[in-house]
């Protein structure tokens, strides 16, 4: 029997044989320099303050698409700049600033490239990974990012190995019941393919399938090189 299939979803399943490390702290994200974890995750309940914040930034602007290169002494400005110094959006500035602080520190840069994106579709709907070292995700609104383990998933079938089948029919991975999800405030560090001595083990993730009219409040932060 499958072993995930006995785990009700949403569910995370960590060690080295998932390659996965979860806790409800950011201290977790230490273990993304372990050889056998490509995805770390800080599981946080987003306060109501926060998650009001979120709401009222989609309703006042509707389509965001924030691309900045930031540091951490600059980000907080520079996300003002964009929406302005009311209580209602200092409230996601100020963790913002905190994500973006996190990361810089934690693998030692002096900027990351910020992304703040409102989506009303799945923007990379089919399982793929990443050519890059390491990305930082969250979704402050609405469903959030799904991924597979690495021993549950049949590489050969990513990209064009699919033969043109979707994911759930191209033998990428036997069961349904192997996908995992983030939670919304979930923040997860997702190791990929050029993270040293990583090819071929990149986390395998897409983004969800959204319900009719509903928004998707998603922010990126990765390695910029200017």
């Amino acid at each position: 029997m499958n072993i995930l299939a006995q785990i009700s979803k949403p569910s995370v399943l960590e060690g080295s044989l998932y390659g996965c490390a979860a806790a409800d702290h950011s201290d977790v994200f230490t273990n993304i320099f372990q050889d056998d974890t490509n995805i770390a995750i800080w599981q946080r309940v987003l306060s109501s303050h926060l998650l009001i914040s979120a709401k009222k930034i989609l309703e006042k602007w509707p389509a965001i698409k924030v691309s900045e290169v930031v540091t951490p002494e600059e980000v907080n400005k520079t996300i003002e700049n964009i929406f302005g110094s009311d209580q209602e959006w200092t409230i996601l500035c100020k963790d913002i600033t905190r994500l973006v602080d996190i990361f810089c520190n934690l693998f030692s840069l002096n900027h990351a490239r910020l992304k703040l994106t409102t989506l009303n579709h799945a923007m990379c709907p089919r399982f793929h990974v990443d050519r890059i070292p390491c990305r930082l995700i969250t979704t402050y609104q609405g469903v959030a990012t799904e991924w597979l383990p690495n021993m549950l998933a049949d590489r050969s079938k990513l990209g064009t190995g699919n033969q043109g089948k979707p994911d759930e029919r191209s033998g990428l991975f036997d069961s349904v019941a192997g996908i995992q999800q983030l939670n919304r405030g979930d923040v997860a560090l997702l190791k990929g393919e050029t993270w040293e001595n990583n090819l071929g083990s990149g986390l395998i993730h897409r983004s969800p399938r959204l319900p009719l009219d509903s928004k998707r409040l998603l922010l990126t932060l990765d390695f910029a090189s200017n």
